[in-house]
């Protein structure tokens, strides 16, 4: 079992733990607040179920359906996330707007309060092992997960200061306010997400210091080659996908040629070990004079 895959496993079981304790908190007190932190971790649960089918399936090797791989499925699984964080935004404002309408008093708050902070502990080591573990891992299903969990345990910190300040002030009205505040919070985290996961879908390109990375090195194992242009570079997942035109001088064989492309695809394996590297070799009439020059 891949690393991936088993912090997808541990994600599903600390969420259920999580979300066992935030609606313990939410029913023992009836805060609005709270109910809106527990429902987020109903759609934390969803999205770590759905980055565990996601990493399992972009783990699959390319076959005939799928000749360059499953790596875009965990793009597919943080679009999926960003949807059920807006809902899960949506689902808090109403409940909030209930709130408004019919305040009621709290009951127990210090128990909810202190099983609440339990809960946003836990989540808060969990999505920083998730987090350096999907950048390690290059997975962007587990950084998705992740972020989502930060973005769980900011909202539980305003919750928790909010029920404090509703015990302070005496202000039933506080508890459905900060349920909205939390539910402006998650929304904004899911449309960062979705805006991320679509360019991913959308084959954007990779950060210009990953590309200046890729030119260097195509320029420094070039030897004997004139130029490289038409420099493409995306990122899918672990996968970088890499192609561009070499070229050559005419009188060149096709074995000196090959031992260069050789080269720089073992110098791009450094750079990324995940790397799908498509060169064209052509002949010098066909030098734009531009791109990558080979000193």
């Amino acid at each position: 079992m891949s690393q991936t895959i088993k912090l997808a496993l541990g994600s599903i079981a600390v969420t259920i733990g999580v979300l066992a304790l935030k609606f313990w908190a939410a029913r023992i007190t009836g805060s609005v607040a709270l109910l809106s932190d527990a429902l987020e971790s109903v759609v934390n649960l969803a999205t770590a179920i759905a980055a565990l089918i996601a990493v399992r399936l972009a783990a699959r090797p390319a076959d005939a359906a799928m000749p360059y791989g499953y790596h875009k499925a965990e793009y597919f699984s943080a679009v999926i996330e960003g949807v059920f964080i807006v809902v899960a935004a949506l689902l808090i404002f109403h409940q909030a707007w209930q709130g408004f309408a019919a305040p009621q008093p709290l009951s127990a708050p210090l128990e909810g309060i202190v099983i609440s902070v339990v809960a946003s502990a836990i989540n808060g080591v969990w999505c920083l092992v998730l987090i350096r573990q999907g950048r390690r891992l290059q997975s962007p299903a587990l950084e998705a997960d992740g972020h989502h969990l930060w973005t769980d345990v900011v909202s539980s910190v305003g919750v928790v200061v909010g029920l404090l300040l509703v015990l302070a002030t005496d202000q039933p009205l506080l508890d459905p306010l900060i349920a909205a505040l939390v539910g402006l919070n998650i929304l904004w985290s899911g449309t960062r997400l979705l805006a991320r996961s679509v360019g991913g879908l959308m084959d954007v390109a990779v950060p210009k210091e990953q590309l200046d990375e890729i030119r260097a090195a195509i320029q420094a194992n070039a030897e004997g080659a004139i130029e490289a242009h038409d420099l493409r570079a995306r990122q899918a997942g672990k996968a970088t996908f890499i192609d561009f035109h070499l070229v050559v001088p005419g009188a060149m064989s096709v074995e000196d040629a090959h031992a260069i492309c050789d080269r720089i695809e073992a110098a791009l394996k450094t750079i990324s070990t995940e790397a799908l590297i498509t060169i064209h070799v052509e002949p010098e009439d066909k030098a734009k004079h531009s791109g990558i020059v080979v000193l």
